[in-house]
């Protein structure tokens, strides 16, 4: 069995496939999923594309989501552009923000926010890193400088 990278899929379901699957579905890792989506599209399965369909549809990083939409449309699937997440990808996420903030001591720094934002809530510090790509560390900036003041 031969992986072919061109855009001509094999026909049989790659060996690594259960590993692939867990790869799609890791939700502390965006890049991770990322990689898994562009191997599965290059499997033209069934089981693939219902995971490439599944990854469309769910995944809340919009990197993605584009890059499913992609595989599938290089194997014939009529599928629809995804569209940019809009809102908060978390129900929350500003309580969460904040209750990170107070627990940190009084005068601490934008880096020491960050750091206690990926270890204890590391789902949503990828999500929106992998959602918001370069502006991750403003946007998360000016959250931080805005968090409790009211």
């Amino acid at each position: 069995m031969t992986n072919n990278q061109n855009i001509g899929a094999v026909n049989e379901l790659p060996e690594n496939f259960e590993e692939l699957k867990r790869a799609a579905n890791r939700s502390a890792s965006w890049r991770d999923r990322l990689n898994a989506v562009n191997e599965l599209g290059n499997w033209d399965t069934v089981p693939t594309i219902q995971l490439l369909h599944y990854v469309l549809k769910n995944d809340q990083v919009f990197q993605v989501r584009e890059a499913a939409y992609h595989k599938l449309k290089q194997l014939d699937e009529d599928v629809q552009m995804p569209a940019k997440n809009k809102g908060d990808l978390f129900k929350g996420l500003n309580k969460v923000l904040l209750r990170i903030k107070k627990s940190l001591p009084e005068g601490h720094t934008f880096e020491q926010f960050k750091e206690k934002l990926q270890k204890t809530r590391l789902d949503i510090y990828d999500t929106y890193e992998g959602d918001k790509d370069a502006e991750f560390d403003s946007w998360l900036h000016g959250i931080w400088e805005t968090l409790g003041r009211k």
